[in-house]
This record gives C-alpha cells, sequence and structure tokens, in this order.
C-alpha cells in the first residue's frame, strides 16, 4: 500500500485525492493548504493529517507520494523538497512557469532515484487514444494540418475561482488549456520545432485574450486559435485534417470524424476518469510492471513551445532544446 500527500487541496487536488482514495494500492495521508478551511474539509473528507507547510509534509514518514497540486511557480521548490526526502512525486501541469525552471525540475528528478510523472490525461483519455492510433495506423491518410481552437466566453472559467489564473507570470488560457492539447499534438507528431504568434493580453500583467498562432511538426503545419472574454460558447479542440479524412477531438473526450459534414461520425465518446488510470500506472511503475507515465522531459518540452509562442511577437522562432 502506497500513501500519498495531496499537496494543494482544490479542485484538481480533490479530483486526484478521489482517485488515490479509490485505487485499491493507495491510501490519502496527509493534506496541505494555506487556505485553513479548504483543509480542515479536505482533511475531514479523507480522515488524514492536515498541514499547512509543505515541508511538514513532504518530512512525514507516513507519506510515500506527494501530488503538487499548487500553481506553477510553486513547484520547483515542493518538488525538489519531495525529493530531497525520498519521496515520489506527481506533478500538476504545466511543469512550471517557464521551460528555464522546467528544466531544473527535469535534472533534480534523473538525479533521483524517485518515480517523478506530469498529469496530462490525453495519454489515457480513450477518445484521444483512439485519435493518435487512427493517425498512427494512416486511417485519414496523409496528415495535412493540426488545428488548436480555444473559445473562452469568461477567463478564468467560472468554476476557477483562483486569482493567479489572470496573471501573466504563470496563469492564462494557454498554460492552463493549450499546454494539454500541445501536449497531444507532441504525442501524434512529435515535438513540435517553430512557432509564431500574435498574442493581445486583457491588460497589463494580465493573462492573454486572444492568440492567433501557426507551428510547425513533423513538416505538417498547425494553428493556435485561441480567444476569450466572449459571447460564444467554449471550445476546445483539436482537428487533424488528412489527405482522405478529418478527426477532431471535442469537449475534451468526444472523437468525431468528418465534423460538420454530411457523413459526421461520432467514433469515440467515452468518458473515463483519467487520474485513476493515472494512478494505476504510477502504481505500476512503483511496482516495477513499468508504468506509461508522462515524464517531468516531455511535459517540459511542451512548456518550450509556450514560452516560444509567448516571446514570438509575430515572428517565427525555433523551439529550442535548451529552454
Amino acid at each position: 500500500m502506497y500513501d500519498a500527500g495531496i499537496v494543494g487541496c482544490g479542485v484538481i487536488g480533490n479530483r486526484l485525492a478521489e482517485s488515490f482514495a479509490d485505487h485499491e494500492r493507495t491510501t490519502v495521508r496527509a493534506g496541505c493548504d494555506l487556505d485553513e478551511e479548504k483543509l480542515s474539509e479536505f482533511a475531514d473528507e479523507y480522515d488524514c493529517e492536515a498541514f499547512t507547510d509543505y515541508r511538514e509534509l513532504v518530512r512525514s514518514d507516513d507519506v510515500d507520494i506527494v501530488y503538487v497540486g499548487v500553481p506553477p511557480k510553486h513547484h520547483p521548490e515542493i518538488v525538489a523538497a519531495a525529493l530531497d526526502h525520498g519521496k515520489h512525486v506527481l506533478c500538476e501541469k504545466p511543469i512550471a512557469e517557464d521551460a528555464a525552471r522546467g528544466r531544473k525540475m527535469v535534472e533534480t528528478a534523473e538525479e533521483s532515484e524517485a518515480t517523478t510523472a506530469i498529469n496530462l490525461p490525453f495519454r489515457y483519455t480513450p477518445g484521444f487514444v483512439e485519435m493518435r492510433e487512427r493517425v498512427a495506423a494512416g486511417d485519414i491518410g496523409a496528415p495535412r494540418r493540426v488545428n488548436l481552437t480555444f473559445r473562452f466566453p469568461q477567463w478564468p472559467r467560472e468554476w476557477q475561482d483562483v486569482d493567479w489564473l489572470t496573471s501573466r507570470e504563470q496563469g492564462g488560457p494557454l498554460r492552463e488549456v493549450g499546454t494539454h492539447f500541445l501536449f497531444g499534438v507532441q504525442e501524434l507528431f512529435g515535438p513540435v520545432e517553430s512557432v509564431s504568434a500574435n498574442v493581445t493580453y486583457a491588460g497589463p500583467d494580465r493573462y492573454e485574450d486572444s492568440v492567433a498562432g501557426h507551428f510547425s511538426v513533423d513538416g505538417i503545419h498547425g494553428t493556435i486559435d485561441l480567444v476569450t472574454d466572449h459571447q460564444q460558447s467554449e471550445e476546445n479542440s483539436i482537428t487533424v485534417l488528412g489527405s482522405d479524412a478529418e478527426l477532431s477531438l471535442l469537449d475534451w473526450y468526444r472523437l468525431v470524424e468528418n465534423r460538420g459534414e454530411d457523413d459526421e461520425t461520432v467514433l469515440n465518446d467515452t468518458r473515463s476518469q483519467t487520474t485513476l488510470t493515472l494512478v494505476d500506472e504510477f502504481v505500476a511503475e512503483l511496482d516495477g510492471e513499468g508504468g506509461d507515465l508522462v515524464s517531468f522531459e516531455e511535459a517540459n518540452s511542451v512548456q518550450r513551445v509556450l514560452d516560444a509562442l509567448f516571446a514570438s511577437d509575430g515572428a517565427t522562432r525555433r523551439v529550442h532544446e535548451s529552454g
């Protein structure tokens, strides 16, 4: 049995805690949050120890796994502390606020013997997995375009009651949501090679409210079209246009072929508890059975793309491995 400590008892922290509680090989042993009311509710829910200082949690002999679910700029210090105390670490995406700090996390993980992973659930989402398999099998012919579309009537979204998501430093929809879909591009075709983007912001030091971008990956051209604060419905989608057919992943899970055409077909609309799958793969790795986990390096490869997009200012930039 492996005991987990949850650092950050918000929406996603509770989602991971629920999966640790549901898995037959893991339990929730501790929670940590600066918000004492939120922490108290969490501790009552999971009948676990409560900490307001993550340093006390990572020192606890009762904790084997530390989940880091706090704002990105705090990831490096908490991950380093957990690894220094011999804990296995599961970290929320994005890996850090920028790729330079993410690189330090990669190096720290490589120097440790602990198991580490990033929560990027497309690796386990049935609709996305089928998309990846169909593209690889040539079911849509030769891939010609990859289009990422994001529409947010308001940012942060109504259920995201946290101020840091409005900041240009570490928040915004491209980091919070775009990370998932750029990871999806990487899963489909490999690392993004170059980018260009025009980005506008909601105000000084505030989140991006418009991104019109392009990227190239494995000889394929892609687009990023993001808008916030408007009257349309929310949309998050990835579409791969091939010479023979088109595949779109909509609503995070629903795979559609030839969207909007007369022969539109829903290929997969399976909802799954991806966090439970993630915990299962993490346990498999701890047991020496080889878990399918997203590494810190894979996550930082996505962060390099984000950094290049924000720095582009309309010019084409190569995505450097040294970022």
